[in-house]
C-alpha cells in the first residue's frame, strides 16, 4: 500500500513478518487460476512502472531485486508507456467472461476493471501529475519529485548492505533525471494553458530553496552517509552521494527553479479549475475518481452545507455542556484553540511531546478495538513528526502504511510547523482517523487477507479509504474514547464539521469560482480554523481538486449502510460482523459497497 500521496494506499518487524505473503500465492480454493494469474501479472507490472512501491512494500527482492536501484520513469516516454499499458490491461480484462466467475471472483474482477478506467479517464489528458489523487500540476508543494524522492530515500530505502548503497546512488541519479523530465512536462503544460497560481508556485519556491543545500546539509547526502558508516560499509558512500548531488542533482535542481521562477511571472491568482480549457471536465473526472461517488459538483455542494448544518448543532450543544455559550460556532472554538491548557509548546521539545501523547491515544485505543473487530492487524504502527524541510506545503496529517512483510511500520505524520495549529483536543481524534482504527487499521487488514490478490491488497480507493477513516473516528466516540475527555469529544466534532465544510470549500473554488482567500476565510469562519492550518488545506485542495470531498461522501456512506443493516437485520445485528463484511472486502468503490452490503444483509435476513 503505497503512501496516500501517491493515491494508491499503501513498519519494527512483527510477529505475522513470517507468515506475510511476499510472493504471489496460489489462489484460494474455487477461485480462477486463469484471473488470478492476470491479476498479479498486473501487479508485477505496476511495480516494474513504479519501482519505489517494491521498495515501499518490500517486495523489491528476489526477481525484482534490480528495482531497489530505480525510479519511476517521469519522461513523456515513460507518461506513453503507462498509457499504453493501461489500454493493454483494459482489453486483457475484456477476454475474462464475467459471468463464469466465482463471487470472489467477480469482486476482484469489478474492483481492477474501475481501476483501469479511471486511470484511463485521467490519462485522457495530457498535463499534470498526481498528489492524493489526479492533480493538474506536475510539479507544486504536494507533487513532484522534489517534495517525495529526498524523504523516500531517507525513510523508505534500506541500507543494509553494500548492493543497498550502490542501489541508493543509482537512485539519487535517477532523482536528476525525474527532476528534469517533469521540468520539460512543466514548459508542455504551460504550452496548453495549464500554470500553477502564484501562491502555488510560492510555496514550491520556498519548498525547492530549502531543498537547495550544500551536500554537506542535503538530506540525500547526509542520509546515505550516516547510514553506511553504521553497518560498516566505510565512509566513502557519503563523497561518492556528494559527487552525484553536486554534479547531477543541484544542477537539475537549479533548472526547475528557473521554470518555476519563469512560470511565477505570468500566474495569476485565480485558484480553481474552471479557469483551465479543460478544467470543467478534469474536475469533474477527478471528482468521480477520489469519491468513487457520482454526484455532480452542484450535489456534493449542498451536501456538504447540509452535514455541517447537522453537525455545528451538535457541536453547538457540546460547547454548551462546557459552558461556552457567547457567539458563533467559530468564534467559540477559535477561542479553545487559544486555551494555554490546550497548546504544546512550539519548539522541538514541545511538538516531541505533542507526538508522545498521539503514540498514547494510539496505545491506549487497541484495548478497546476487540470489542467491535473479529481481526485486529498485527502490525506495528507509530506517530511521526513530518520531516520540517517539508512542513510548509506538506497535508496537516497523513498516514504511510507498513511494508507489506512487516518489516517497517505504518506511520502516521502530524505536521507540526506551527504547535498552535494542533492542540490538544484535536490530536486524538486524528490518530483515530489516520491510525486506528483507521488507515492502518483497515489498512493492515487488507495487507493481511489471504483471500486477497496482491493488486488488491496495496490498491484503493479514497471514497472507501477515507470514508472508513472517517467512521473510525465516530467509531471512536462510541467505544468510548471520549468518556473521560469531553474536550477531545469538541475536537471529534470539530473535523467532522471540517470534512463536510471540505465539500463546500473543493467544490466553491472549482465549480463556484471562490478564490484562495474565500476559501480560507469560510473555514475560519465556520469552525474557528487556525489560519496556517486553513490556508495549508485551501491550498492542498488546489492542487489534488476533488479528493477533500471523499472523506465526508465516504463517511456518509458507510453510516448510511450500517444503519441499513441495522434495520433489515434487528436484533440479529452485530457490529463485530458488519465490521468483518464491510472490511472483508478489501478496498473498493463506493458503488461496490453499497451492492455487497446489501446482499450481505439480505443473506442475514431471510
Amino acid at each position: 500500500m503505497l503512501d496516500r500521496r501517491a493515491f494508491l494506499l499503501a513498519s519494527g518487524a512483527s510477529a505475522v513478518s513470517a507468515t506475510m505473503p511476499v510472493i504471489a500465492a496460489p489462489p484460494p480454493a474455487g477461485r480462477s487460476p486463469t484471473l488470478a494469474k492476470l491479476l498479479d501479472g498486473f501487479f508485477e507490472a505496476g511495480l516494474r512502472r513504479r519501482p519505489e512501491s517494491a521498495t515501499q512494500l518490500g517486495l523489491d527482492k528476489g526477481a525484482d531485486a534490480d528495482l531497489r536501484a530505480r525510479l519511476t520513469d517521469l519522461s513523456d516516454a515513460g507518461r506513453a508507456a503507462q498509457r499504453a499499458e493501461t489500454q493493454r490491461e483494459l482489453a486483457r480484462l475484456g477476454t475474462i467472461d464475467r459471468a463464469t466467475l466465482s463471487p470472489a471472483d467477480r469482486l476482484d474482477y469489478d474492483v481492477v476493471l474501475y481501476t483501469r478506467r479511471s486511470a484511463a479517464d485521467v490519462q485522457r489528458f495530457d498535463f499534470g501529475g498526481s498528489g492524493y489523487g489526479p492533480s493538474p500540476y506536475v510539479v507544486s508543494q504536494q507533487t513532484g519529485a522534489y517534495q517525495s524522492v529526498p524523504d523516500f530515500l531517507d525513510t523508505k530505502h534500506p541500507i543494509a548492505t553494500a548492493a543497498d548503497a550502490d542501489a541508493y546512488l543509482s537512485r539519487l541519479s535517477a532523482f536528476a533525471t525525474q527532476l528534469d523530465a517533469e521540468t520539460a512536462r512543466m514548459r508542455h503544460d504551460e504550452g496548453v494553458g495549464v500554470v500553477p497560481p502564484d501562491f502555488i508556485l510560492d510555496l514550491t519556491l520556498a519548498q525547492m530553496a530549502k531543498l537547495r543545500v550544500p551536500a554537506s546539509q542535503a538530506l540525500v547526502v547526509t542520509s546515505l552517509a550516516r547510514r553506511a558508516t553504521a553497518k560498516g560499509l566505510g565512509d566513502t558512500y557519503g563523497a561518492r552521494a556528494t559527487t552525484i548531488y553536486e554534479r547531477e542533482v543541484l544542477p537539475a535542481i537549479d533548472r526547475q527553479i528557473a521554470e518555476i521562477q519563469s512560470l511565477r511571472a505570468k500566474a495569476t491568482h485565480d485558484a480553481g479549475l474552471w479557469r483551465l480549457r479543460q478544467g470543467e471536465d478534469f474536475y469533474s473526472v477527478a471528482l468521480r475518481t477520489t469519491t468513487t461517488d457520482s454526484r455532480s459538483p452542484e450535489d456534493v455542494h449542498r451536501f456538504g452545507l447540509d452535514e455541517a448544518r447537522a453537525i455545528s448543532s451538535r457541536l453547538d450543544a457540546e460547547l454548551r455542556r462546557q459552558g461556552m455559550t457567547k457567539g458563533g460556532i467559530g468564534k467559540r472554538m477559535a477561542a479553545l484553540y487559544k486555551n494555554p491548557a490546550q497548546l504544546y509548546p512550539n519548539t522541538d521539545a514541545g511538538k516531541a511531546q505533542a507526538i508522545a501523547y498521539c503514540n498514547a491515544k494510539l496505545d491506549a485505543i487497541r484495548a478497546k478495538l476487540p470489542t467491535a473487530f473479529k481481526r485486529i492487524p498485527q502490525y506495528q504502527f507509530e506517530v511521526r513528526r513530518v520531516p520540517p524541510q517539508t512542513e510548509a506545503g506538506a497535508a496537516s496529517a497523513f498516514s504511510q502504511s507498513p511494508a507489506l512483510d512487516g518489516s517497517r511500520p505504518g506511520l502516521v505524520y502530524f505536521n507540526l510547523r506551527d504547535a498552535a495549529e494542533w492542540p490538544k483536543f484535536c490530536l486524538a481524534t486524528t490518530v483515530y482517523h489516520e491510525g486506528l482504527p483507521g488507515h492502518q487499521f483497515e489498512g493492515g487488514l487488507a495487507l493481511s487477507n489471504t483471500d486477497l490478490p496482491r493488486i488488491r491488497k496495496t490498491g484503493g480507493f479514497s471514497g472507501y479509504a477515507e470514508g472508513w477513516a472517517l467512521y473510525a473516528e465516530q467509531l471512536a466516540d462510541e467505544i468510548g474514547m471520549y468518556d473521560d475527555d469531553p474536550l477531545g469529544r469538541l475536537g471529534y466534532l470539530k473535523f467532522q464539521l471540517f470534512r463536510a465544510n471540505r465539500c463546500v470549500v473543493d467544490t466553491g473554488i472549482h465549480h463556484y469560482r471562490w478564490g484562495r482567500e474565500k476559501a480560507v476565510a469560510y473555514f475560519v469562519e465556520q469552525e474557528g480554523e487556525a489560519l496556517g492550518f486553513a490556508a495549508r488545506e485551501v491550498e492542498r485542495y488546489c492542487v489534488t481538486p476533488g479528493q477533500a470531498c471523499s472523506y465526508k461522501i465516504g463517511h456518509s456512506v458507510f453510516t448510511g449502510l450500517r444503519e441499513q443493516a441495522k434495520a433489515n437485520m434487528g436484533q440479529r445485528f452485530s457490529l463485530p460482523d458488519w465490521h468483518e463484511a464491510v472490511l472483508g472486502l478489501g478496498r473498493v468503490p463506493l458503488d461496490i459497497l453499497r451492492q455487497e452490503n446489501e446482499a450481505w444483509s439480505a443473506a442475514r435476513t431471510t
